[in-house]
Parts: C-alpha cells; structure tokens; sequence
C-alpha cells in the first residue's frame, strides 16, 4: 500500500498518466506580414479549437498576440508568459542553444523570399553601402535578415566579412522601418524587408532591391517556424497535434485557393494592399507554405560557425522535436 502511494504521488508530481490533464488555452505569437498568413487563417476559422475538440481536447482555445520583433517572442516564451512561438529560424536555434535544447520546433510554417532594399540610389550591391547608411532589420545579429545578410557578406568578402556591415544596422519592426523607409528625413535607408512590406517599399519613388534571400540560399527558406518549451511539449501531446493539424489545415486551404487566403489575410488585418497584389505574393517563386523546414541548417550551421551559437547542430532534426523527424526537411 505504502508502495501504491508513493508511486501515485510521483505520476501527480510529473503529471503523468493516462489521465493527465491538457491546458484549456495555448498562447500563441506571431509577427507583422504576410508570411504568417496560415495563422491569420487559423484564428479567423478557430481550426485549432476545430483540431483540438477531433483530437479528445475539446474547448480548447488558442490566444493570438503579435509582437514586431522575434527578440520579444522569445523573452516572452522563456517567461513563460507565451506557449508557442511563430518566429524565425534564426530565434528557433538561439533558444535551442541557450537552454541546452529544451527550446525546439514543433514544425515549420511557412518560407517567402525576403528582400533588402534601399532609396539610396548609389547601393546598387551589398559592396556599395557605406557609413551613411542604416539597415533596419527586425532583430539586430540575430534575426533571419541579420543572420541572410551575414552569410551574404561572407560569400563576397570571405571568413570573417560577415560582420562587415554590422555598425549599420538598426532594430525596427518591418512596419516601422517601412515608415522609416518611406521619409527622406529618417537616418534608416535601408531595409531587410519581408512581404508586403517589401512590394509596397518598391513602389516608393528611388526604392530598389539590392538582396533576395532566396539567392543567399540557393532556394527557398522557412523563415516562420513554430517554437515551444519542452515543458510545454511534452505534458500536452494533444493539443501540440491539434495545433499542427490546424497548421497543415491552414497551408492546404493557401495552396487551394491563393485568393480566397489573401482575401481573408487583408480582412483580418486591415492592411490596405491591392488584393490581386497580394495573391501575386503568394504565386511568386520559392514560396512555401508547409510544415516541413527548407534550407533552416544553412542558417543553423552559419550561425555556429562565427560563434553565435556555441553549441552546433548535426541536422534540422537536432532542433525540432521527435515527432517531426520521420518526414522530409533540410
């Protein structure tokens, strides 16, 4: 008896068990643009709640907040004031170093070419900017642009160029630096950018592109993945599943009907794009809305070669968690 006893407080102490209870809400972030377009769906049609109620966790309710940078959705998520975190890959693999890989992927979300552009008409390429300029990105060093134009600068400069460009950066979330962008008067001329912001940027008088990701990279890229806590993971199996096949209900209904998804993306957010503008973002090249993770090592692997990370991984499976790995990625 004494033995049953123990062994019972032990499962309440791990929350262990057959009849472990699942949370009632999952907070979720998710940053300004249209790469995060299958959440914007999967709060206007509550799939998660959908998914959750089929997979025997009904009435559970998923949160939405938006922050500008992926620097506040991680602070947020190591707070324990978030639970999933909709970010760049970038931040993935900081966390996962920083907390000795507790911090991993429940899956991929979604990867659009990602733009540098400038109004300085003397920037044709990356060699041209000088001291005068400043580069917004959304996170200086450390988010997905930074981390582009790093890999970028070492390609034409060689080991240890990476850095070349580092006293011109300027942390602003991208509709911020499009503002920013937008007045000849502000110090930042340039901006790492993201779609939409980078289409309407390039129809602002002087305004070019100087960088696409996609060529840094030789393809297409995830840059919005989908983050949590081991903690978190793991004592809610169900809700993880349900939020993952919310996700892939998401992506199927973008590849089906591009218009359809676009128009409820400006519904949702009140941004002021032409809607045919929009569905041309989602047809364009390299575009991919999908769980499985495209070109993330490259990322990852870069950033442990100039000492961003000192722990470096062996593949993308190192930072995603278990259940991820039987399927395609890179």
């Amino acid at each position: 008896m004494k033995r049953l006893v123990v062994a019972l407080a032990l499962v309440l102490a791990t929350g262990a068990g057959p009849g472990r209870a699942e949370v009632g809400e999952i907070r979720v972030t998710r940053q300004p643009s249209i790469i995060y377009l299958a959440t914007v769906l999967m709060e206007e049609q509550k799939l998660v709640e959908k998914h959750a109620a089929a997979a025997g966790v009904p009435g559970l309710k998923a949160s939405w907040v938006t922050f500008t940078s992926g620097g506040a959705s991680t602070d947020a998520l190591l707070s324990g004031n978030v639970d999933l975190v909709t970010s760049g890959v970038t931040n993935l693999v900081l966390l996962w170093a920083r907390t000795r890989g507790q911090v991993k992927a429940v899956s991929a979300a979604s990867g659009l070419p990602m733009l540098l552009v400038t109004r300085n008409p003397a920037v044709k390429t990356l060699k041209d900017f000088s001291e005068n300029d400043r580069i917004a990105v959304p996170t200086v060093k450390v988010s997905s642009q930074a981390i582009l134009l790093a890999m970028a600068l070492e390609q034409l400069y060689g080991a240890g160029g990476h850095t070349k460009l580092d006293p011109l950066m300027v942390q602003l979330g991208h509709p911020e630096a499009m503002l920013a962008l937008g007045s000849q008067a502000h110090e930042v001329d340039s901006h790492f950018s993201a779609p939409p912001y980078q289409e309407e940027e390039l129809r602002m008088p002087g305004v070019h592109s100087v960088l696409d990701s996609s060529d840094v990279v030789g393809g297409p890229v995830t840059n919005a993945v989908v983050f949590a806590h081991a903690k978190f993971h793991d004592a809610n199996p169900k809700a993880v599943a349900a939020f993952v096949a919310a996700l892939e209900d998401a992506n199927a209904q973008i590849a089906a009907d591009k218009r359809r998804a676009a128009e409820t993306y400006l519904a949702v957010t009140k941004e002021k794009y032409p809607l045919d503008e929009v569905v041309r973002m989602l047809e364009a090249k390299n575009v991919v809305f999908s769980t499985r993770p495209e070109n993330t090592f490259k990322l990852a692997a870069f950033m442990a070669k100039v000492g961003i990370v000192k722990e470096a991984p062996q593949s993308w499976r190192d930072y995603f968690f278990p259940e991820t790995h039987n399927g395609p990625g890179s």
